[in-house]
């Protein structure tokens, strides 16, 4: 198994993609930290793994809950290989309706969060000889969504994360990239289309914005998390990765577009 001997860091890990994530390095052999405000699905899911893996509950918004990540998790396993960070939120408005308290909400869960798990993990993983660390970033890291401006500016912000990191720590061995990814089928997903007035419909054009006629699941982002944390990526650092079902291919993006012909709208 690819991670047999192994101790992964996974943020967000008890739901959505981090979960996903969780249980492909738990099935390639490593052990596995899972970091989460929710202690009770935390919990759960270790009861579901039964072995190689134990719960961390914790607050990633206060930088004094992150600083035990690395004792316990190093307590357990005697050490950190592979940090994927997953946890987020997400809210909704302009530079005009978002509050300076929700910006501050934002950026503090998605973006500083991802700076100081990362600044726990690196020593241990420099002590080691090297380390990998993914960043699960969006779509809305290299483009924009309309009333969605705290969200973007954090998602932006972890894809420059990840290249400063990649560029400060490659003579450590450390490697860092980040998972760009469309429309993926998660709690989080759900919970922003179920505001909409009619959700049914909301779903159904996520799906047609995405060339291959479907939103993605948690397992097909968390089998390129595993592959860049893997010796298989051994050669990409500072990458962002988009696992996007092509939706960012069409010029106009697919809304300009009529479903199966090459033709905008008129």
């Amino acid at each position: 198994m690819r991670f047999d001997g192994k101790v992964a860091v996974v943020t967000g890990g008890a739901s959505g993609i981090g979960r996903a994530i969780v249980e492909a390095f738990h099935a390639e052999g490593a052990a596995v930290a899972i970091i989460d405000r929710n202690e009770e699905r935390a919990r759960g899911l270790c009861q579901e793994l039964k072995t190689r893996s134990i719960a961390v509950p914790m607050d990633l918004s206060r930088e004094e809950d992150i600083a035990r990540l690395a004792p316990e998790v190093i307590e357990a396993f005697g050490g950190i290989d592979c940090l994927v960070h997953s946890a987020g939120i997400q809210r909704y408005g302009t530079a005009v309706t978002t509050t300076p308290a929700e910006w501050n909400e934002v950026i503090a869960n998605n973006l500083t969060s991802a700076y100081l798990v990362s600044r726990a993990c690196l020593p241990e993983m420099m002590r080691r000889g090297g380390g990998t660390i993914v960043l699960i970033g969006s779509v809305q890291s290299v483009m924009a969504q309309q009333n969605s401006l705290a969200y973007v500016v954090a998602k932006h912000g972890l894809l420059g994360l990840t290249r400063s990191m990649a560029l400060d720590h490659a003579s450590d061995g450390i490697r860092v990239n980040c998972i760009c990814p469309g429309s993926i089928d998660t709690p989080l997903l759900r919970d922003a289309v179920n505001l909409a007035p009619d959700p049914d419909a909301v779903m159904n054009a996520c799906r047609q914005m995405h060339p291959v006629g479907r939103i993605g699941q948690p397992a097909e982002v968390a089998s390129v998390a595993l592959f860049l944390s893997s010796h298989e990526a051994s050669f990409i650092t500072g990458t962002p990765v988009l696992v996007d079902g092509g939706l960012l291919l069409p010029i106009g993006g697919m809304a300009a577009q009529t479903p199966g012909s090459n033709r905008s709208q008129e």
